[in-house]
């Protein structure tokens, strides 16, 4: 019965996520500043996350993502079975200048994802994956500058240097590459996704 409600809740939470309705439990933050609509600057706590890293290759980012669902469906000791977040966190191997004029070099590396865990669960009581490439993580606390955009998230590599571009007329300097956060499901109607183009910052 525990098998058939869980799968019953997250068909209830994907159709409403057709809409861009978000049931999820999301990492709490602090909005530090806002230097345009689009654009927050977040103060992040420390935050467990499942977390996966893999060759960058065609179809690394399906892997990746079946390997961490699996890993909340219950392929863990206890089989025990995982309320979906978001966001989901991805890096992919790309590299964006810092400065003005923004340039985009694709390098070779690796794709990383993670899913944020639920706030119950601490590094002591997260369930052991499986799987020996998902690996439990505890994100040290962070500020991370956001740009937020619609669509498939396609567009990322543009967002991610929109979002550079942008900061270089604020107090706010990038002290990393940037990784893109989705919260969506691929099937929700492209105009209500949400979508963020993110980096981490320090103030200049």
């Amino acid at each position: 019965m525990s098998t058939i409600w869980y799968y019953t809740v997250l068909i209830f939470e994907s159709l409403l996520g057709v809409f861009g309705l978000r049931l999820y439990e999301e990492p709490p933050y602090k909005v530090l500043a806002r230097p345009s609509e689009a654009i927050e600057i977040r103060s992040y706590a420390p935050r467990l996350a499942a977390e996966v890293a893999l060759d960058r290759e065609s179809g690394a980012d399906g892997r990746a993502f079946t390997l961490l669902f699996n890993y909340i469906a219950g392929a863990n000791r206890g089989a025990q079975r995982i309320a979906m977040t978001t966001p989901v966190d991805v890096t992919r191997p790309e590299k964006i200048a810092m400065t003005a004029p923004v340039e985009t070099e694709r390098k070779d590396g690796a794709i990383r994802m993670r899913f944020f865990l639920p706030a119950q669960f601490t590094a002591d009581t997260a369930p052991a994956p499986a799987d020996p490439r998902v690996k439990i993580v505890t994100v040290p606390e962070q500020t991370i500058a956001t740009l937020r955009f619609t669509w498939t998230g396609r567009d990322l590599p543009a967002r991610q240097q929109q979002l550079i571009a942008a900061l270089g007329a604020t107090t706010w300097q990038p002290t990393g590459e940037p990784f893109g956060l989705f919260y969506d499901a691929p099937f929700t109607i492209p105009f209500l996704r949400r979508n963020e183009a993110a980096v981490l910052v320090t103030p200049r």
